[in-house]
């Protein structure tokens, strides 16, 4: 017996030896359904920078926490400036789809009015994707750090400023560029008040912001031209 103890002994432990299961990365088949591994790297890195902050985003740090291969990511993104331009464009898709409401109203179809829009987006983002604006805030700072960064970020954010000035063109204003200015001023005040600032614990609610815009709006376009979309809106309904 006393010999057939000690043959299994060194067995049990050499598989135990070559069965690192807790530390093995996830298979790429364990990636969300229609990600690309690019994607998958990129959404990491917006993950990380929310939980971490931009200290705890490093390449290493992706690999782990996305389940890659030692290495995966540097090969996607060799520097750090490419990995935070991977980060601030998955940012902008990802916005872009928060946003989509927006996009409808500026179709010109007059179903959407763009305080109606403007409402939903935003009720949308702070409602359903506050991590976003977290990482937002991240990649926005860290911008005014890197000057190569911050004409990559500037470039990526005209995506949304230039569609918002055709939309205050489009609504009657004789001062577009003006107008959207102070839109966006008026929307990032408030993402921020609600997702990191004093009013945290009080998101406003759709109809909230719906009165919200809508008085700004009229503030800048009057009373007809921040309302035609709702009138254009329900006669079309």
């Amino acid at each position: 017996m006393a010999p057939r103890t000690t043959s299994t002994a060194p067995a049990s432990t050499a598989s135990a030896s070559t069965t690192p299961a807790s530390t093995a990365p996830a298979s790429p088949s364990a990636r969300p359904s229609g990600v690309s591994r690019a994607e998958l790297i990129a959404d990491t890195a917006l993950t990380l920078l929310t939980e971490r902050g931009m200290r705890g985003l490093t390449h290493r740090a992706v690999d782990e926490r996305a389940g890659l291969p030692q290495g995966s990511t540097s090969n996607h993104a060799r520097t750090r400036q490419a990995l935070l331009e991977a980060a601030v464009r998955r940012q902008a898709e990802r916005e872009a789809r928060v946003l989509t409401p927006v996009g409808t109203a500026l179709t010109g179809d007059g179903r959407t009015a763009p305080a109606d829009a403007l409402a939903l987006a935003l009720h949308r983002y702070l409602t359903a994707h506050p991590e976003l604006l977290v990482a937002r805030y991240e990649l926005a700072l860290e911008a005014t750090r890197r000057p190569e960064l911050r004409a990559f970020y500037d470039a990526t954010g005209r995506q949304f400023r230039d569609p918002l000035v055709a939309m205050m063109r489009a609504a009657g204003s004789t001062e577009p560029e003006r107008h959207a200015h102070s839109l966006v001023a008026w929307c990032d005040g408030l993402l921020f008040s609600c997702a990191a600032g004093s009013y945290h614990s009080a998101v406003p609610s759709l109809d909230d912001l719906r009165r919200g815009f809508t008085e700004l709006l009229r503030g800048m376009l009057g009373d007809g031209a921040a309302e035609r979309g709702a009138e254009e809106r329900g006669a079309g309904g």
